[in-house]
């Protein structure tokens, strides 16, 4: 009995001792990333390890623009030029088309391995994405977890829209409207409810008069904040005597900016939040 406790023994120290050597080098695999935008710093935190992640952009700490703004909070913030990111010499630099042309031009030319992400328009786009992080990041596992997430709410929230004619405009600062086109408008789409911006001829996206938004009778309004007070004259648009009128609170599905302004499993989120909208607005 003595002689199969140490062999146990034995066996289970070399077995941390291996481990103890793998895990090191496997780390020093994986590759060291630096994030130019508040887009691509969201999927990269939800699918890199925090040892992979150099630096995040200006916003990443943005409680409006992203979901992730807690989490950022642990990394470094990059200046948004090239010179702190060529010191840190990461192995990927991961950056949206709309970041400027310039600074990504130069990394290039200096030889760094920078791959640019467009803004997605629909969720194939967003799942296209999630699966190309993956990929930078040596993680193809957690992003397949994260579009099957996706997908799990996607069937949540058609379900519960399921046999309902629900038309929805989505509006918001100074009457813009976000069209057909738009990555906002595919996930109305996707959850079964239709989006009156069609109806305007709005594609990607456009501002919408006062009077053209009242005559085109939606059931709802979909907006980013459910607040009483305008911060600004652009807030203000949302708060018109007119528009309170025929959409008070229980003519508006919430959904915030931080769940829709970026592809990505925070998408998931927003789903669930407009299932919750829903109910609420129905009662």
């Amino acid at each position: 009995m003595t002689r199969i406790i140490n062999l146990v023994g034995v066996v289970f120290a070399c077995a941390v001792l291996v481990i103890g050597c793998i895990t090191p080098a496997r780390a020093a695999e994986l590759p060291r990333i630096a994030s130019m935008n508040v887009c691509t710093d969201q999927l990269l935190l939800t699918l890199a390890d925090p040892e992979q992640i150099l630096g995040l952009s200006r916003y990443s700490r943005d409680r409006f623009q992203s979901w992730a703004a807690d989490d950022a909070r642990r990394y470094r913030i990059l200046s948004g030029g090239a010179e702190d990111i060529m010191v840190m010499r990461p192995d990927v630099v991961v950056a949206s088309l709309f970041d400027k042309r310039a600074t990504r031009e130069f990394l290039k030319k200096k030889g760094l391995h920078v791959v640019e992400f467009d803004v997605p328009r629909s969720l194939d786009e967003v799942k296209d994405q999630i699966r190309q992080m993956g990929q930078i990041t040596r993680h193809p596992d957690r992003a397949d977890a994260g579009i099957a997430r996706l997908d799990a709410a996607i069937g949540r929230v058609r379900a519960a829209v399921a046999q309902k004619r629900v038309r929805v405009l989505p509006v918001s600062r100074r009457g813009w409207v976000s069209g057909s086109e738009s990555l906002l408008s595919s996930l109305l789409t996707q959850a079964g409810l239709s989006n009156a911006a069609g109806e305007l001829g709005v594609g990607f996206g456009g501002f919408a008069p006062l009077e053209t938004i009242i005559s085109t009778k939606p059931d709802f309004l979909v907006v980013s904040d459910a607040g009483d007070r305008a911060e600004d004259d652009g807030s203000a648009f949302l708060l018109h005597p007119a528009l309170q009128r025929f959409y008070p609170p229980s003519k508006r599905i919430v959904i915030p900016d931080r769940l829709t302004v970026c592809g990505g499993v925070m998408l998931a989120d927003a789903l669930d939040v407009l299932i919750a909208e829903l109910r609420r607005v129905e009662r």
